[in-house]
C-alpha cells in the first residue's frame, strides 16, 4: 500500500510541474573548459565562445532573489 494518497500524488504532479515550468528558459550554464556562463533555455547545448560540451547547468529559480 503506497504510504501516498491520491490527492497527495495529484500535488506533487503540480510541483513537478511547476518546477518544469520554472526550468523552460531559466537555466544557468557554466563550461567547464573556458569558463563563460550563460542562461539558456534548454541543458543540451554546446558553449557559445568554445563550443565545448562540459557543461554544468543549474536551474534558475534555485537562486535567490535580489
Amino acid at each position: 500500500m503506497s504510504e501516498f494518497s491520491d490527492s497527495d500524488e495529484a500535488v506533487f504532479a503540480q510541483w513537478r510541474q511547476k518546477i518544469q515550468m520554472a526550468n523552460r528558459n531559466n537555466i544557468f550554464c557554466h563550461c567547464r573548459d573556458c569558463g563563460e556562463e550563460w542562461v539558456d533555455s534548454s541543458p543540451n547545448v554546446s558553449c557559445p565562445a568554445c563550443q565545448s560540451q562540459k557543461l554544468e547547468y543549474i536551474a534558475c529559480w534555485q537562486f535567490p532573489d535580489g
